[in-house]
């Protein structure tokens, strides 16, 4: 049970799958892809888990830490007219993450095409802290992409208040105009000097989830807390440049250095205490 009123019961839709992180369904379709940590994108079609995978990244991932691996995929909004779909990993050289583009054709088929494209490599300081989701705006049209604030423990480096790293940032990508991408203009990035183009949001932790409102085009955020409390922030449609605290705050309470009252800081709209979860 978790929280006051509210039960949740777990129903099994398919079995004999490894380490499976997350589940993007097809539009208009009764086909669900799933992205396996290890590397594969495997594909339930009206229930049934087809044996060869969609995707077949193994032996360009890493997973030597429990965070790294294939972490994210994405459709591309006219994902059923061209195909094209987004991935980000780890890669297996040297862990950094990798976000690439990938086809199939046609797009009702079940088996990628060619070798992919890479779009954007940013370094890893550490193992952890990878963030790994991607999500297409419903009102833009642009690929978010989250990235965590390259690991360790409370952002040592201060990767996720510094404007010219990408780590512990969301950013906003173009990929429709031009390659590998275009910036839109009104990203926070691109209208501020300081800061890096691709930009949009700033102050994340480790922005594992995160998901759209449908109908306000809202930006809800789950952001991994560090000992003490895990955090979900939102970000209003059309909202650009929002500092959502870390590492001078963890969900609503001042940590690090910096001054966490700053009214330049952004609230979470719930935290919980970590340990709380739901009743088993």
């Amino acid at each position: 049970r978790c929280g006051p009123g509210l039960a949740l019961a777990l129903q099994p839709l398919v079995r004999d799958l490894r380490l499976p992180v997350a589940a993007v369904g097809v539009p208009g379709e009764d086909r669900i892809l799933v992205v396996e940590q290890g590397g594969l994108v495997r594909v339930l079609r009206a229930g049934r888990l087809l044996e060869e995978p969609m995707l077949d990244l193994r032996s360009e991932v890493r997973t030597r830490g429990s965070e790294q691996g294939l972490l994210g995929l994405a459709l591309h909004p006219r994902f059923a007219e061209n195909g094209r779909f987004f991935v980000q990993y780890s890669e297996a050289s040297s862990g950094a993450t990798i976000v690439a583009e990938h086809r199939l054709d046609p797009p009702a088929s079940d088996r990628a095409t060619g070798s992919g494209r890479r779009i954007l490599r940013v370094e890893q300081p550490y193992a952890n802290h990878n963030g790994g989701h991607l999500a297409f705006g419903p009102r833009d049209g642009f690929l978010y992409v989250g990235l965590g604030d390259g690991g360790s423990g409370g952002d040592p480096q201060g990767n996720a208040q510094n404007p010219d790293s990408l780590l512990g940032k969301m950013l906003r990508l173009d990929v429709d105009g031009a390659e590998p991408y275009a910036v839109p203009p009104d990203n926070a990035g691109a209208l501020d000097p300081a800061m890096r183009d691709e930009i949009q949001h700033l102050g994340l932790r480790n922005p594992w989830r995160y998901a759209f409102d449908p109908k306000t085009g809202d930006l809800w955020v789950g952001d991994v807390g560090q000992s003490a409390w895990e955090e979900i922030d939102r970000a209003p449609a059309g909202a650009s440049g929002l500092n959502f605290g870390w590492n001078r705050r963890e969900g609503a309470h001042c940590y690090g250095d910096g001054p966490c009252d700053d009214p330049a800081l952004t609230d979470p709209v719930y935290e919980e205490r970590q340990g709380k979860g739901c009743d088993s």
